[in-house]
């Protein structure tokens, strides 16, 4: 059988009728061990031996040669008597043991097809979900990925499993969603570089410009070009990042913090920004490269993302990393967007150093490839925490 219904139909119906050979069987016994003594008795009680006996007048006639299986023959003694009834008692035994299997047999044919019908309906019902689910899989495609099965029957496993279905569905949907909104938010960032970089070149350097304009118009050429490499690196960096480690090494987080933060420390002196930074020993298994990319990433948006006079701390504790900054309000409900590639707290305004928005969506991919779990909250005095938890 090739078909889940016919398996099952098989199945179901074999059971049944297994079941119920082994009903008849268990009855044919337990009647052929009774019925003899059952059959005895009552022939015993309904004819007694005295009744088998002779009559009075032929006990006074002269001797007769008993035929066998004659009254007289029956009536020459208890022994001949017991042996009638005994051969009354097998024959009625065999009469009813064999209208017994007779009925029997014709019930089990009648039993079994009508299992075989019951186990087809059966098989139906409990595989009907499975081709709901099954059809509408068949269906899915970028423009319905909205629909859902719902299913309403009882609870158990093919309940469980059509929720499960549409929970990937969401999961499916909110993937396919954040892909298209990643593509179109790179197109804008890629296409306002090019648009800003050829505006320069057509209106600034029209109509034989100065030397001192032709230098604003480098600077700025030179700036816009920094943004779009800036933005293809980190492009380039997301990718390699979801694609998983090809390999792990032990690297020392602390040490790598120690050396980003050091790095930083001319960035955060110009912004007017004190880092604070405390390191304990943690090892982590990994990619050396991607884990210092991780702490750049968090450590520069912390500076970034500040006001003159600000703090930024960085603390490596035994769980992982966490970075926490003082800055604008970022409202709770924004959070969990932040991760978002090309996603902000503010409004982009094209400013120098203001980056493309990657920052912390890079951070989360880099702590998925390593296992972790990353988490942020906005701080009620303005800023960010974000915490990082390595296994």
């Amino acid at each position: 059988m090739t078909s889940e219904r016919g398996r099952l139909t098989a199945l179901y119906g074999g059971l049944l009728v297994l079941a119920g050979v082994l009903l008849i069987g268990l009855v044919y016994l337990l009647v052929r061990d009774t019925l003899h003594s059952s059959i005895t008795t009552a022939v015993t009680t309904t004819v007694p031996y005295t009744d088998l006996q002779a009559p009075d007048w032929q006990q006074s006639a002269p001797a007769q040669r008993a035929e066998p299986g004659t009254l007289l023959d029956l009536g020459q003694g208890v022994g001949a008597q017991y042996a009638a009834t005994r051969r009354i008692s097998n024959a009625a035994e065999d009469a009813a043991l064999d209208s017994l299997l007779t009925v029997s047999g014709v019930a089990l044919g009648l039993f079994s097809a009508a299992s075989i019908a019951l186990a087809w309906w059966m098989a139906g019902r409990v595989l009907r979900p499975v081709g709901v689910i099954t059809a509408r899989a068949r269906r899915l495609s970028g423009e319905n990925l909205h629909e859902r099965l719902a299913l309403k029957a009882p609870p158990g496993e093919l309940k469980e499993l059509a929720d499960t279905f549409d929970g990937m569905l969401d999961r499916i949907e909110q993937l396919v969603s954040a892909q298209q909104r990643f593509a179109a938010n790179a197109a804008h960032e890629l296409r306002t570089s090019v648009a800003v970089q050829r505006a320069a070149a057509e209106i600034g350097l029209a109509d034989d410009p100065s030397p001192e304009k032709v230098a604003r118009i480098r600077q700025k050429l030179i700036e816009t070009a920094g943004e779009s490499e800036q933005l293809i690196e980190g492009l380039l960096l997301l990718a390699v990042s979801d694609q998983g480690l090809q390999r792990r090494e032990p690297a020392a987080l602390d040490a790598i913090t120690g050396t980003v933060v050091t790095g930083l420390a001319e960035d955060a002196r110009r912004r007017g920004v004190t880092v604070e930074t405390s390191a304990q020993p943690l090892t982590v298994r990994g990619d050396a490269v991607l884990l210092e990319h991780l702490v750049h990433n968090l450590a520069a948006n912390a500076i970034r993302h500040n006001h003159p006079g600000g703090r930024v701390r960085v603390r490596v504790s035994s769980e992982g990393l966490e970075v926490s900054n003082t800055g604008p309000v970022v409202p709770p409900a924004t959070v969990p967007r932040l991760f978002e590639p090309f996603r902000r707290a503010r409004e982009r305004h094209h400013a120098p150093g203001e980056g493309a928005g990657l920052g912390l969506s890079i951070v989360a991919t880099i702590a998925r490839a390593h296992g972790a779990r990353t988490a942020a909250e906005a701080n009620p005095w303005g800023g960010l925490t974000v915490r990082v938890t390595f296994p």
